[in-house]
């Protein structure tokens, strides 16, 4: 295998890598549904019998994404110091898995440094929840988007980069950061959002798209229902947010 094939593939082996990286997507995935479900119990005024969120007597609030990154520690020093084998490798992944999961909830929180969980930038959790799921899911599933033992000669790997990465670059430019993102992995994601309409206000929109042109009101009609298709099951997945007071009159 030449040096520069062997260095691109990502494929996993059939071993137990397979089988941990597996347990650490689905531990990862429910302990984000679980977290969510308690958080949205918590918010509830018909639920009062669910445990509420974590106070210490000073009446800090210990966030859930504390516990993710203790847990992320403890899990990645143990198997970077230990490389042990089955089922303590299994063990490791689905513990790392779950501190992903509630470190990523509160992905919003660690982004803009304040408590916005509840908040209209709170939905950006939801949406680095889904960007890792994809990109997590195409990873264990073994997806090698610069090919395998097959992939030819040096050159035919580096056009093959090369057309992934400008395609990528397309869909970027349209917008569309977080399909070329995924695209770097599922270049079929990519390709799709670079063969659509860009979103209005992009950088391809406002060199290519007229003000008055035809294609700039059908990329806005577009990425308002899509807007709207986006909020509904952010909402469904991690709850509405709350509503902004209207502020007092003079």
């Amino acid at each position: 295998m030449p040096a520069a094939e062997f260095i691109l593939q990502i494929d996993l082996p059939e071993s137990g890598s397979r089988l941990a990286g597996l347990l650490l997507l689905l531990a990862f995935l429910a302990s984000f549904a679980f977290i969510r479900m308690s958080t949205r119990l918590m918010r509830s005024p018909k639920v009062t019998w669910w445990p509420g969120s974590i106070k210490t007597e000073g009446g800090l609030h210990i966030h859930h994404h504390v516990f993710g990154i203790v847990l992320l520690m403890l899990a990645g020093f143990l198997e970077f110091t230990l490389h042990p084998g089955d089922p303590w490798l299994e063990i490791l992944a689905i513990a790392f898995g779950v501190g992903v999961g509630l470190t990523l909830d509160e992905f919003a929180l660690w982004l803009h440094l304040e408590d916005v969980y509840w908040a209209e930038e709170g939905r950006q959790s939801v949406d680095a929840v889904i960007m890792a799921t994809l990109l997590g899911g195409a990873l264990v599933l073994g997806f090698t988007p610069f090919g395998g033992e097959d992939a030819g000669s040096v050159l035919a790997v580096i056009v093959t980069i090369a057309c992934v990465l400008a395609v990528a670059a397309i869909a970027a430019m349209k917008g569309k950061y977080t399909t070329a993102v995924v695209g770097m992995v599922v270049p079929f994601v990519s390709l799709v959002a670079a063969i659509r309409l860009a979103k209005p206000g992009s950088p391809w929109a406002r060199r290519r798209y007229p003000e008055a042109g035809g294609k700039l009101a059908r990329a806005t009609a577009r990425d308002e229902r899509s807007r709207i298709r986006r909020r509904r099951w952010q909402n469904r997945i991690g709850g509405a947010p709350t509503p902004l007071e209207p502020p007092e009159q003079a």
